[in-house]
């Protein structure tokens, strides 16, 4: 028997999916959840074989917590907005459910699952490939969810002060913490609104509002001082970028 959890903010979408499981013995729903937080605790602590997750949702949307979960099961997404799904999803390995949705295509969708079976090293490299995916249609990001244990954390991009690499991880700073998050510099660079978030150095991207003055330190390269006093190393690139960005 399959272990199902569904998380989406909407009850009327939970009764849909749990009245279209009814005549399905052979999956047992063991929770329902309205946001991802809750979900994502559930995820973690029951270690469901199937979720069926909505993708806009409050606190924390599908795309978020998938990057956060530690126990990887299937996935079957469950959305209204066919441009986050479609174009994303449409090898099928891991499903998306359009809403409104038939019976028929919500079986069509379990029964690639059911197919499938449960090879957690397929679900894993499925669930990295729709990463992926959306990575090479990127979109500016209005926030971040970081993990640090079990507390998760939702930063506004607009709170950003600058973001430093750090071996396979970025370390993101603003006024009052830290975050580690497990991205590269290339996706932030493309995922940041580029007007606001400008790559100075192969080490950094720095949120423009930041910085006071350039400071010359040697025949190619700068140094940019920011409000907190920081200084951030900036190349010759990062400088034209930089000069174009402030207009000098």
């Amino acid at each position: 028997m399959l272990r199902a959890l569904i998380i989406d903010d909407e009850e009327p979408a939970r009764n849909i999916i749990k009245q279209y499981l009814t005549s399905l013995p052979s999956i047992e729903v063991v929770g329902e959840y309205a946001d991802g937080f809750s979900g994502l605790k559930a995820i973690n602590d029951l270690k469901p074989d199937l979720i069926f997750l909505d993708i806009q949702m409050p606190k924390l949307t599908g795309f978020e917590l998938l990057e956060l979960i530690e126990h990887k099961p299937n996935i079957i997404f469950s959305t209204a907005y066919d441009q986050y799904a479609i174009k994303a999803f449409e090898a099928n390995a891991i499903d998306y459910l359009l809403k409104p949705y038939s019976k028929e295509r919500f079986n069509q969708a379990l029964t690639k699952v059911l197919e499938k079976g449960k090879n957690a090293n397929d679900t894993n490299l499925k669930i990295k490939s729709i990463v992926n995916t959306i990575d090479e249609k990127p979109e500016f990001i209005a926030r971040i969810a970081a993990k640090s244990g079990t507390k998760i954390d939702v930063i506004p991009t607009e709170t950003i002060i600058y973001l430093e690499a750090e071996g396979d991880y970025v370390m993101i700073y603003t006024p009052n913490d830290s975050y580690l998050k497990e991205k590269t510099m290339k996706y932030f660079e493309t995922h940041l609104d580029n007007h606001q978030f400008i790559r100075i150095h192969r080490s950094f991207i720095v949120n423009v509002n930041e910085i006071v003055r350039l400071e010359h330190y040697d025949k190619e390269n700068y140094i940019a001082i920011l409000k907190n006093n920081i200084k951030l190393k900036v190349s010759s690139n990062g400088h034209k970028l930089l000069k174009q960005a402030l207009h000098i």
